[in-house]
């Protein structure tokens, strides 16, 4: 997904001389599920469809269908009544132009679309530790709304772009699109193309916030100053920008940690050591400090971090999975599911010292109540290949009374019913 920024900033141009002419789809609403008060009357009015902000507006929409119909929004109606009450705290008078979704992707990235389209993606919600942090983010994006920054994006790109590149990239998005579409594509192709159009989708966002430096300066000031005046901690915005700098110095991948610290998946936000200077001083000269409400922040995400961990290590970034994991443990909170994922890690790593590790989290995590119920079973798959069937058959039967409705529980149950075949039952 990194490499969609390469093609983000044609997308822009590309799609806005596709969508520009088009009618704009019925007024977008928050998913059914998600029972929001009354909000604020919008801040702006929808500009003619053929102006280039317009025409940027067709865009955001097209991307916004794409999210609404997307497996991965998020529904819960608590977490996204929460999100969107820390957005509209520091969007000032924008709170009536943002339409929110909460998206189940592991990476660090939020977005608000010209059109009031916002995104704010799990991988986020993992690694901000607290409300303070979150709020300085979404303010920051919040800034890139209210500053038109896409649109200064859109025409610096139009005068940059090349034509025939634009026209191929319209051509393959839409072919792309009939691909999936048509009912007599084999199912192989379509899982295929429908990647392709999920790719479409991520580099038509990505093409949004293509922002300068100059434009990222520029939000990190306006987000502050808005997050400060919503009483949150003005030290925020510096130590959630220093976390993802340490975060991107942990990774496995030497390219990763070669490459400047981004502040998303796509090639954009890019975080220097100036930004978090400027930052910081700025915290400095106010002195004192305004509310983090870490704990009101921890208690929202915390039904999430079993799933959302899951999906992070699936990212197979070890050394960034357990950066994380030490941050969201410093508090001494959450060890059960934290301790799980630190075994995860050491079993899929596979490195020297890694069983015994993993045995270790394990142990560690099944002493906690928050423990997910899948510790009982790596533990019991460790003992059973040792020879320790009574140990294994004790682990599994817990792991049985944990996750009644576990998807693999026939095979565990068939694990189970031989270990006692060869023991005569659990000693």
């Amino acid at each position: 997904m990194k490499r969609l920024a390469l093609a983000g900033a044609c997308l822009a141009a590309a799609a806005t001389f596709a969508f520009a002419q088009e009618t704009p789809p019925a007024e977008t609403q928050a998913p059914a599920a998600v029972m929001f008060a009354p909000p604020p009357p919008p801040s702006r009015a929808r500009p003619d469809s053929s102006t280039d902000e317009g025409g940027l507006w067709g865009l955001s929409d097209r991307a916004e269908q794409q999210a609404r119909a997307s497996g991965q929004l998020e529904t819960d109606p608590a977490l996204n009544a929460y999100v969107r009450e820390v957005a509209c705290r520091v969007a000032a008078e924008y709170c009536g132009d943002i339409r929110l979704y909460v998206m189940n992707r592991p990476f660090f990235n939020a977005s608000m679309a010209p059109n009031g389209y916002m995104e704010v993606w799990s991988g986020l919600l993992l690694r901000a530790e607290d409300e303070a942090q979150l709020a300085f983010v979404l303010g920051h994006e919040t800034a890139h709304y209210g500053e038109r920054h896409s649109l200064e994006t859109l025409r610096a790109t139009r005068a940059r772009a090349n034509g025939a590149m634009i026209a191929s990239m319209v051509i393959a998005a839409a072919g792309t699109a009939a691909a999936v579409n048509s009912p007599n594509s084999a199912s192989s192709i379509a899982d295929v193309t429908r990647v392709a159009v999920d790719a479409v989708y991520l580099g038509t966002i990505a093409s949004l916030f293509g922002f300068s430096r100059e434009n990222e300066t520029e939000a990190d000031n306006v987000g502050f100053d808005h997050a400060v005046a919503a009483n949150y901690d003005p030290g925020a915005g510096h130590r959630i920008w220093t976390y993802l700098i340490a975060e991107t110095a942990a990774s496995d991948n030497p390219d990763t940690r070669r490459r400047e610290t981004r502040g998303s998946i796509f090639s954009t936000h890019p975080l220097s050591s100036d930004r978090v200077e400027a930052l910081t001083a700025r915290a400095t000269a106010l002195g004192g400090a305004g509310q983090t409400h870490r704990e009101r922040y921890r208690t929202a995400i915390r039904p999430f971090l079993d799933e959302w961990l899951r999906a992070d290590l699936r990212r197979r970034d070890y050394g960034q999975t357990a950066h994380l994991l030490d941050r969201l443990g410093a508090h001494g909170e959450d060890l059960g599911v934290i301790e799980y994922y630190r075994g995860e890690i050491r079993r899929l790593r596979r490195a020297e010292g890694d069983r015994a590790g993993a045995l270790q989290h394990y142990s560690n995590a099944i002493t906690h109540p928050d423990a997910p119920a899948a510790a009982w079973r790596e533990l019991g798959e460790y003992a059973a290949r040792d020879g320790r069937r009574a140990e294994a058959a004790a682990h599994f039967a817990t792991y049985l009374e944990r996750a009644p409705n576990a998807e693999d529980r026939a095979l565990v149950e068939a694990r189970l019913a031989q270990i006692n075949a060869h023991t005569g039952g659990v000693e």
